[in-house]
């Protein structure tokens, strides 16, 4: 036994120091890759047991338990990124929030430059920090788990271009806010400027300021981009272990917009309402804000409410009218949601009113049966008249009453040939895709029998053949037993 434990150390030294002249391991990796000599039989009789080391370009296959523990692994990280794109979102909704309300309650409440006023936007730069701790959190979570579903060892090989310029794009987007208190503070306010900066601006910057202040306080509402990134990490498709098995064998993406469909398709009416009433909403207040600097009367809730809906609708009054540009883009763009959202709606209202496959059915068979009436009775028509005008040609009547039945019979015969057109557009029709699926069924009932046929007639063949091979057999038997008995008569005569 010390001389094959001997044997086993001499063997391992002469592996780990050939891989490390391959430059397979570090030598920090040699020393800490020795082994227990103890129950290395296996090894000495030609088993590996150390699968650290591997040539490169060989793969490895890898072990149970590893697959394991990677599925245990992304599935912790799924569940950390759900918290972590809700914690962001909540941080989002927070910082908009007191953008909201430093933006209403300034200079009304509070003076500008006033420690209230830093005290907000503290608050809002707090909250813009922890939502930027939260997006690079969740892009690590994110990176993590594209390591593990593609087995790949180092995290720069996740770092393409695509993703770094998504991230940087996102900590821009969410670095927005309003930071006038900070340069105001300290400042003396001037009751004065009050009323030529009607936002929380004391005016010892300019309009110049004012316009900037306006931009990042509407900027803030891009944050709302991670709503599309929660309902779909929070959806029942992508939770559901039976919608991923499938949509992987049918290559199909779980991203926003196949969510988006299954939403529209189970909750469409709901799913329109939400969006209109958070849209409306929303535009009516970054219409205010941006109306506040020219004390027209789009600056009240109530007439932002009215302008937004009538041009979300695409009626347009002109009883108001936006006085900014940062008002009028923001009509602008509500002019474009109503156009989509209203063709949205006039595809869930086509899809609410068409009929089903089996009302469709039962519909389509109705009309196939009145129109067959209708057709019989035509041809009776079309008989009835050759026989009253066959019956005027042989009693010799007045030409007037020969033109009237002949006037007759092309009429007759002309709905005839109308309702047989008819009937004929109708079953085009009923042959739809909907009947496709019907017919692909009875075409694979057909091609199922057709093979069972074909292995029942295989069957006989072999059955047949194997009799003729026992007929064949037992006529060589009565040949070579005929033979016999003829050569023992000859031999006895």
């Amino acid at each position: 036994m010390p001389a094959r434990k001997d044997e086993c150390a001499h063997t391992v030294d002469k592996v780990l120091e050939c891989a490390l002249e391959m430059n397979i391991i570090s030598p920090g990796a040699r020393r800490a890759s020795k082994m227990d000599c103890v129950n290395c039989e296996g090894f000495i009789n030609g088993t590996a047991v150390d699968s650290d080391v591997s040539i490169p370009g060989k793969k490895t296959s890898p072990t149970e338990g590893d697959d394991l523990y990677r599925l245990r692994d992304r599935k912790f990280l799924l569940e950390d990124k759900k918290r972590l794109c809700a914690s962001a979102l909540a941080t989002a909704l927070l910082g908009i929030l007191l953008m909201i309300i430093h933006a209403e309650m300034c200079p009304a409440v509070y003076h500008p430059g006033s420690k209230s006023a830093l005290f907000i936007n503290g608050a809002i730069s707090l909250s813009t920090g922890c939502l930027l701790i939260f997006i690079v959190a969740f892009h690590y979570k994110d990176i993590r788990l594209f390591i593990i579903d593609h087995n790949q060892v180092d995290w720069r090989i996740a770092m393409t271009s695509h993703r770094v310029f998504v991230i940087t794009l996102e900590l821009l987007v969410c670095a927005v806010h309003p930071v006038g208190a900070y340069w105001e503070f300290g400042l003396s306010y001037n009751s004065s400027s009050s009323s030529a900066a009607p936002l929380c601006v004391t005016g010892h910057f300019g309009h110049g300021f004012m316009n900037l202040e306006l931009l990042l306080s509407v900027f803030m509402f891009l944050r709302l981009y991670l709503v599309h990134r929660a309902i779909l990490l929070h959806s029942k498709v992508l939770l559901s272990a039976s919608y991923r098995s499938i949509g992987s064998l049918n290559n199909i993406n779980f991203t926003f917009r196949f969510v988006l469909k299954v939403l529209m398709n189970k909750y469409p009416a709901r799913t329109l309402l939400v969006f209109i009433l958070l849209f409306w909403l929303t535009a009516s207040w970054m219409l205010t804000l941006c109306e506040r600097q020219t004390k027209a009367a789009t600056d009240h809730m109530n007439t932002a409410l009215w302008l937004i809906a009538i041009t979300f609708l695409t009626v347009g009054y002109g009883d108001v009218s936006p006085n900014t540009g940062c008002g009028k883009v923001v009509c602008l763009l509500t002019g474009v949601m109503g156009v989509a959202c209203t063709a949205m709606l006039v595809a869930v209202v086509t899809k609410k009113l068409a009929l089903n496959k089996g009302e469709k059915h039962v519909h389509i068979f109705m009309l196939d049966i009145q129109i067959s009436k209708r057709i019989r009775h035509a041809a009776a028509n079309v008989l009835r008249e050759c026989w009253l005008l066959h019956r005027t040609n042989l009693s010799h009547g007045s030409r007037g009453e020969h033109r009237r039945h002949q006037r007759c019979l092309l009429e007759a015969i002309r709905v005839f040939r109308h309702l047989r057109l008819k009937r004929r557009k109708l079953r085009d029709y009923a042959s739809e895709m909907v009947d496709l699926s019907k017919m692909q069924m009875i075409m694979c009932d057909l091609s199922a029998n057709w093979n069972n046929s074909n292995r029942e007639l295989e069957q006989r063949i072999l059955s047949m053949e194997q009799k003729l091979e026992e007929l064949n057999h037992s006529f060589q038997q009565t040949s070579e037993m005929l033979s016999h008995v003829l050569r023992q008569r000859t031999e006895i005569r």
